[in-house]
Formats: structure tokens, sequence, C-alpha cells
């Protein structure tokens, strides 16, 4: 019988895997469009739903999109332990995000289907659906689904800017599973990502031991004037939405600086009707607030909802302003960071715990399950960009670790 310390994954297959997926929406630049839902989001769907069934594998699908790849263990009368993340991207993304934390299982897969190994309970890879958020928001809205965040038909509803719905587009890639959310269950969830921040690369760490996720709230705002022409309409009698959308995100930022190491971000404008003889008339932004104190994150809340106004109405502008997405702060579960410590020190890495900054699936799978989570460097702590980049030296450091870590786990079922 394989002993669970000789389970050692294939770095070389993990890699050849991420960039054979890479290829399903890559962009001329070497990174990945892969929006939700999308055509090309179908194919890697499919390519992965092939791979695990060559495992034998059984992959079954839930209402909002959901992947569950179940392999058997020797124990029928415990839960799965899950492992996962996702497999969609950015509009601009790269090869690693998300993409790591699935097929990095599917390689553990591998290597014990190599070695004849079985687990003592059954062993799950999850890919969940709309991580990002990019193209149908909030982000993390299939994994809050599952966790009872969402309503099915909340997730349904949601419209990319062209007004195309979520659910529509499920329906259109045959992806909307007949399984009710939340109802495929594990007992513990382990999410394996490349940081997406510069502190395990500036600390020359190879894993990070993930204790949380800081809370994150997101914000629509729409500022309505008066579109005027450029020429004719003298500068005290302008009603310049873009002008006060300026001054607004220039408070958002400052909001970020004064309540640091929180964060406070606009990445999404849009000015209408963008013609370079027009004074605008309206500006459509998103905000980003994120601290790791919940009280901290009200307080950059209550900040930048007073100042708004207050810019609005020295403009004789209209201001709309929602709160659309809320996410608390995470603590992970202590008995699998432990877990984490264990797979760490098998290996041999070095490491460091931390907080996550960006949001994740495990964020609200937390609120419904043990869970915990694994980073690993990417150059730059550069994310979300098409030059985003992880060795397949590190890529292969965290699979091991997900793979020790889900071991030291499976144990405690002997």
């Amino acid at each position: 019988m394989t002993s669970k310390t000789n389970l050692t994954i294939n770095s070389q297959r993990l890699w050849d895997s991420i960039m054979e997926t890479a290829k399903f929406g890559g962009t001329p630049k070497g990174g990945i469009k892969r929006l939700t839902v999308s055509d090309e989001d179908k194919k890697v769907r499919d390519w992965f739903k092939a791979e695990c069934e060559k495992l034998g594998m059984t992959v079954e699908v839930d209402e909002v999109g959901n992947m569950f790849a179940l392999r058997p263990g020797k124990r029928k009368d415990v839960l799965p332990i899950a492992l996962g993340s996702h497999l969609d991207t950015q509009p601009t993304g790269g090869k690693f995000d998300g993409v790591l934390g699935v097929l990095s299982p599917l390689e553990a897969m591998r290597t014990l289907v190599d070695m004849g190994y079985e687990s003592n309970a059954p062993l799950m890879i999850v890919n969940w659906t709309n991580e990002e958020g990019s193209r149908f928001a909030p982000a993390m809205l299939c994994s809050g689904v599952y966790a009872g965040v969402f309503t099915p038909d909340f997730a349904y509803s949601r419209e990319d800017r062209q007004g195309i719905k979520f659910g529509d587009e499920l329906t259109r890639i045959g992806y909307k599973g007949k399984h009710k959310a939340g109802s495929i269950k594990f007992g513990a969830m382990f999410e394996l990502h490349i940081e997406q921040g510069p502190i395990l690369e500036a600390e020359s760490k190879m894993i990070g031991i993930v204790t949380g996720v800081q809370g994150m709230r997101w914000y629509e705002v729409t500022v309505k004037g008066q579109e005027s022409h450029t020429g004719a309409t003298p500068m005290g009698l302008r009603k310049n939405a873009l002008l006060g959308a300026s001054r607004m995100i220039e408070t958002v930022h400052q909001v970020g600086m004064k309540h640091l190491p929180g964060v406070a971000s606009v990445g999404l404008i849009e000015n209408r009707p963008n013609s370079r003889n027009v004074v605008p008339g309206e500006v459509f932004f998103t905000v980003d607030l994120r601290h790791p104190d919940e009280s901290v994150l009200d307080q950059m809340e209550a900040e930048y909802q007073a100042a708004l106004p207050k810019i609005a109405a020295e403009l004789k502008l209209e201001l709309e302003e929602k709160c659309i997405w809320k996410s608390p702060a995470v603590k992970f579960a202590p008995e699998l960071i432990e877990c984490v410590r264990q797979g760490v020190k098998q290996a041999g890495f070095s490491a460091r715990e931390m907080a996550s900054g960006a949001g994740h699936d495990a964020a609200y799978i937390a609120r419904v399950a043990p869970t915990t989570m694994i980073f690993v460097p990417c150059l730059g702590g550069i994310s979300h960009n098409e030059s985003e980049s992880t060795t397949l030296e590190e890529c292969a450091a965290g699979a091991q670790v997900l793979l020790n870590a889900v071991m030291a786990h499976d144990a405690t079922y002997a």
C-alpha cells in the first residue's frame, strides 16, 4: 500500500494542463479572457469534466453551474473533502488566478490514481461559477448561492453591461444543472490560489498559510448633471458630471489612505455621452472598499457616503449611490490551517501566515463548512492582468502542499 508520504505530484503534468487550458480564451498578450458562462467558459468546463471522468470521477452540476467532481474513498459514511476554486477570468486575466486552484486538485487526483492510493474520505474537486464578478456582479456569486448568501433567482437576474442575464447564458451553454444549490455536500474545503499581492515574493516565502479574508464592500454610483456644448456653455453655468465624479474618486482614494491597511478603489467608470465637445451629463462608477476589521470598514463606508452628497451639492449634480455587495471579514478553520502547516513542514518549504487581501469563494464556503486557503507567490504581486506570472516550481509547491494538507485532514477519518 502506498504511503501518503510518498504521494508526489507531477509538476510538469500540472504545468502542461495550465498551459493547455490557457488556450480557452487565450489573448494575444499571453493572458486569458474567459468570462463567466461565455463560450470560452463552456470549453474549459467541458475539458475539465472530461479530464475528471478519465480518472473515474463522477461530475455533477448544480442549478447555478457549480461543478463537483467526486472520487470515492474507503468510507461512505463521511462527507467528501473538497478542493476547489474557479476557472473564469477577468477580461484581461492571467493564466493562474483561480485556474491553479482547480487544476492542482486535478493533478492531485491524477497522482492518487497513478499511485493506486485510496483516501479514507471521498475527495471532491469544485469549480465555482462566477468568482470574478467582472461580467456579472457581485463576485463569488455562485459560491454565495451555495452558502445561502444569495438566492438562485438573484443570480439568474444579474445582468452584464450589455443587459444579458446570467441565467440565460448559463442555460445557453448547457451548465444549468439539476441539483439544488447547496445540496451537494462536503465536510471541508481547501482552496489553493496565487497570492495576488507582493508579500510572499518580497519575503522570499514559497507558501502563504492563509488565516482569513478581509471584509469587502462594493458600491455603484451614478452622477447626473447636464449635457451641453463645451464651447457655448460658460464654466460657471455647467453641471459637469465628470468633474463631480473625479472629485468623488479622489475622495474614495483618501478614505483608503486614511484607513491603512484598508484599501479603497474605483475600477470601472463610464462617462456619457463621452464626446469631446460635450460637457458630460452622466457618469457611472464603482467603488470597492476593503479592510480586515469590520468596524473600520464601517467607518470607511460612513466617510465615503457622507462625502459624496456634499460634492454633488457643490456642483449642482444629482447623485445615486447604493451598496450592491457585502462580504464580511472571515476567519478560517483552525484545524484545517493546522493541516496546511503540516503540509508545508512535510514538503520542506518556507512559509508565513497571512490574511487574504482579495476575495475568494472560500470566504463564503467558510459559512457552511470548515475552510482554509493556501497561497503561492506571483511575480510582482500582479494579478487580474495578462502579465500575471507564477513559475512551474511555485505552482508545483502549492499543489504539493495542497495534497499534503488534504491527506493530513483525511488521516483524521482513518
